[in-house]
């Protein structure tokens, strides 16, 4: 019984904090634009980037040369 007169400070304290954090979130606009971080996901933005898919320059030119030795 003695426990309770202890958790029930701890929750009060909880619940303020809880009303402070959410008061802080309010004043510093954290909810002005929910909708865009929803539709982020939804978005196509994945380019393909152009040096992605080459090698590098030094073994684009040993592949190169050994091209060319080949056809000789």
């Amino acid at each position: 019984m003695s426990v309770i007169y202890a958790l029930i400070p701890v929750a009060i304290i909880f619940v303020i904090i809880a009303i402070a954090v959410f008061f802080w979130a309010v004043r510093s606009d954290q909810f002005e634009d929910i909708e865009r971080q929803g539709l982020n996901i939804l978005m196509d933005d994945d380019k393909p980037n152009s040096t992605d898919n080459k090698p590098p320059q030094d073994q684009a030119d040993k592949e190169q040369e050994s091209d060319n030795d080949a056809k000789r």
